[in-house]
């Protein structure tokens, strides 16, 4: 089940939803055992939408959080042995994620290397045909964060397994994150309560996420996938370029868009979830990029892997390693294909040149001898646009290898990309209707931080700012009204999409 289909948004949202409101219109201090019986209709809707597109790989969820949880009992209750339960729960955790997301893999590689061998042929060929589990790099990180956290004491062990349970298999983050960490809902899971304005947020927040996937995202991906699905020696400069801007308008507002979803239903359920985006096209550098491009797994390596590794602590080259290795892991977590690990590299590369280009010269006396003439204004605003352009430049050749089935592909297409020949296709031609290009449009404007401008504005205390401030404050209580009506309108544009459109599973499902 996804959240972008009939079955979720008319049917099994709104019955869970008017359920746990009914159950927990009862709560409070002095009577938790509605939040108890909370948790369990949560639980039982969780694993019914899980297992309603896996119901045999739910017993794989089942089983892992089990053994974990035993784990961590085990870890508190005999501390000697601490180590060999950590080890035991990663190696069951990795262990299942590498079998069904990386054993074909591996073996391909292998068969590769020696290609005469048809028994490494076969094995081959029959792991690549093993169903990959939905969600499975996601709710792994989330149980592994659990049984590390228990063995730091940065978190305690969960008393009740059908608790823990409902932590890794909350449907709303279940399958494409957010990546939760169990300190920050511990809480909430046990103490919660539903108040109407965050469940009327959380039901706009929803809607705004399933109108950033069902009108921009599956719009961008007609023109995406009418290019990246030609022979590169079709495709024209102008096309690839194309191609390539509207599969990163595709990417982000899909997986933003779920996790706008996925927080909305959090809070519609009295939960409250980190964000996982903030507006990463608006980056002045990759480094940036990556503190606001999918948060909780930029987080979690950091916490789980780089500071591990000793982080920033041990000299500068050890600093580089550290980086290369988390960005290595973190193209391989997002699949088992060389495009992805190349990706992965490919920002590590550029946080390495960040890195070490940082110090060199002192910046105000090269603005001083290039551009001393102008004004101070003018010099920001040439650094910020240069900046910005080589941000989006890194980003976008990424992400033309993270959408190539093979690195040759991938190769070719940039290289059609600077080939500036031709024309657009006429496969693209057709793709590219007026409704298309609003789309995009809209997906440019949305893509940038406005609010986060504004903002800045108006601390800077210019007129400007001091006038914002003012119509800000008058807006008021209308900027609220408006921003509902709007959502209702979109809700209403979503379900007439939603009517006439086929099955269109988010891009971060496959991972």
């Amino acid at each position: 089940m996804v959240f972008s289909s009939q079955v979720f948004v008319f049917i099994f949202l709104p019955v869970v939803f008017l359920l746990n409101t009914a159950v927990m219109a009862f709560a409070s201090e002095k009577r938790p055992g509605f939040v108890r019986a909370s948790n369990v209709l949560l639980l039982i809707a969780s694993l019914v939408f899980y297992a309603w597109g896996e119901p045999v790989t739910v017993l794989l969820l089942i089983g892992e959080a089990l053994f974990c949880w035993l784990a961590t009992l085990l870890i508190e209750k005999k501390p000697k042995l601490k180590k060999l339960w950590l080890a035991a729960a990663c190696v069951a955790v990795l262990g299942a994620l590498a079998f069904f997301k990386y054993s074909g893999f591996a073996a391909g590689i292998i068969s590769d290397i020696f290609p005469g061998n048809k028994q490494l042929y076969t094995a081959a060929h029959d792991l690549k045909q093993i169903a990959l589990p939905l969600g499975i790099s996601f709710f792994s990180f989330q149980i592994l964060s659990y049984v590390i956290d228990v063995y730091r004491g940065t978190s305690s062990h969960c008393g009740n397994f059908f608790r823990m349970l409902l932590y890794v298999s909350f449907f709303p983050q279940l399958v494409a994150g957010p990546i939760v960490k169990y300190r920050e809902i511990e809480e909430q899971l046990g103490k919660r309560r539903i108040e109407a304005e965050n469940a009327a947020k959380g039901a706009r927040r929803f809607v705004l996420g399933l109108a950033k996937k069902l009108i921009i995202a599956n719009t961008a991906a007609l023109v995406a996938d009418s290019v990246f699905g030609l022979e590169t020696s079709k495709i024209s400069g102008a096309s690839a370029c194309l191609g390539a801007v509207f599969y990163v308008l595709q990417i982000y507002f899909d997986f933003s868009g779920y996790s706008d979803m996925a927080i909305g239903i959090g809070a519609m359920f009295g939960f409250k979830f980190n964000e996982n985006f903030n507006h990463p096209y608006a980056s002045l550098s990759v480094k940036e990029f990556w503190r606001r491009w999918h948060i909780s797994l930029s987080s979690w390596f950091r916490d789980y892997l780089y500071i591990p590794l000793g982080g920033n602590r041990k000299g500068r080259v050890r600093t580089v390693l550290n980086k290369f290795t988390v960005f290595f892991m973190t193209g391989l977590w997002h699949g088992a294909n060389f495009t992805f690990i190349l990706w992965g590299l490919w920002h590590g590369f550029f946080l390495f040149l960040e890195e070490i280009l940082k110090p060199a010269g002192d910046r105000a006396a090269v603005r001083k001898e290039t551009l001393g003439k102008l004004p101070k204004a003018v010099i920001k605003v040439v650094t910020t646009v240069l900046r910005l352009v080589y941000t989006l430049a890194v980003v976008i050749l990424g992400f033309v290898m993270f959408r190539s089935d093979t690195v040759s592909y991938g190769i070719q297409y940039i290289g059609r990309m600077f080939s500036f020949t031709g024309g657009l296709t006429a496969d693209v031609l057709n793709a590219l209707t007026p409704f298309t290009v609003f789309a995009a449009a809209t997906g440019i404007f949305a893509a940038l931080p406005w609010r986060e401008w504004a903002e800045k504005l108006i601390k800077s205390g210019n007129r400007a700012g001091n006038a914002l401030e003012k119509a800000r404050t008058g807006f008021g209580r209308a900027q609220t009204v408006i921003s509902f009506v709007l959502a209702l309108l979109l809700f209403a544009v979503c379900a007439l999409t939603l009517a006439s459109s086929s099955y269109n599973p988010f891009i971060y499902f496959r991972f």
